[in-house]
């Protein structure tokens, strides 16, 4: 017995994406928008990576609890507090946002934090990190995230054809970008977490545009009379199934980190998820389309038979 492949879109469905793209176009430039004006307004929600603050590093005798030590730590009044398993379950790595006031100020709040944890840690590293060298990591985060795009776009470019390469620069970055967005808007903690999400975020865009590109290339070959927008139609509709599986299936293995991932992990995953659901719309509607705008693409050579 052949088994047949999943298809949750049929294979005849015919939509016609090009002629809905201004409408595409719209929701993009107000999520563009929003973004600007959040960045302008509220600017981001920088952690302790990005605004210093105070490490400690301490092995315990057994396991460490981490939710239980982070409700006591929390409980000290010492602003954001985060906790992480740091290469073994009885190591931990405790981070303490930065106090206000001089250097006294920060090794009060170290004294507070090791009296309530107790003479059951050995204490293996103690640091303060000042403003300094977070605003050099933020730095730091930023620019991979754009070489990283910049990359990308360049990969395809070479890939494919040039007008491709600007394509999908363009559509990985409003992904990017819009995401950035949401950590404004709902204040999130934008971390070296937030950088890793961020890149996590623009591989998954890329992945699911260079599928829909292949799909065009493959089309113009094969239909090379058709013009664009039914090359663009057909491909986007034959890879339709594909776009909405994967998306899918990334997005319920999302859904546990985020209903018990804990708040460690809820702006993480909240931002891959929103991230992935932006991707899939701008793979569908946005980053084909902006072919449109642009010099017309080489006419490819029929396969040799």
């Amino acid at each position: 017995m052949q088994l047949r492949p999943l298809n949750l879109i049929p294979h005849d469905t015919n939509i016609d994406f090009v002629s809905k793209r201004m409408f595409a176009f719209g929701v993009t430039i107000l999520l563009m928008i929003v973004t600007i004006v959040s960045l302008y307004m509220n600017g981001l929600n920088l952690g302790i990576d990005f605004k210093g603050g105070i490490l400690i590093e301490a092995k315990a005798e057994t396991a460490v609890n981490i939710s239980a030590l982070r409700a006591e730590l929390n409980g000290l009044n010492l602003g954001e507090v985060t906790l992480q398993e740091f290469g073994s379950p009885d190591d931990v790595l405790i981070r303490v946002q930065r106090q206000d006031g001089d250097e006294d100020a920060q090794q009060h709040a170290i004294k507070l934090v090791r009296e309530k944890m107790g003479t059951s840690y050995d204490y293996r590293r103690v640091e303060v990190v000042g403003p300094t060298v977070g605003e050099e990591l933020f730095e730091a985060g930023l620019m991979a995230t754009i070489f990283a795009i910049l990359a990308i776009a360049l990969y395809v470019g070479f890939r494919f054809e040039w007008q491709f390469g600007v394509a999908a620069f363009a559509a990985t970055l409003h992904d990017v970008f819009v995401t950035v967005g949401l950590y404004s808007v709902l204040q999130l903690d934008f971390n070296l977490t937030a950088i890793a999400a961020l890149l996590t975020l623009a591989g998954y865009s890329i992945n699911d545009t260079v599928v829909v590109f292949d799909r065009i290339r493959e089309t113009m070959r094969k239909q090379k009379a058709n013009d664009l927008k039914a090359v663009i139609n057909a491909s986007v509709n034959q890879t339709l199934s594909r776009t909405l599986m994967t998306s899918g299936t990334t997005l319920l293995a999302l859904l546990p980190l985020l209903l018990i991932g804990g708040p460690t992990l809820v702006p993480f995953s909240l931002a891959l998820a929103w991230g992935i659901l932006v991707g899939t719309y701008s793979s569908i509607y946005v980053a084909a389309a902006f072919l449109l705008y642009m010099p017309p693409l080489r006419r490819m050579e029929k396969p040799k038979r």
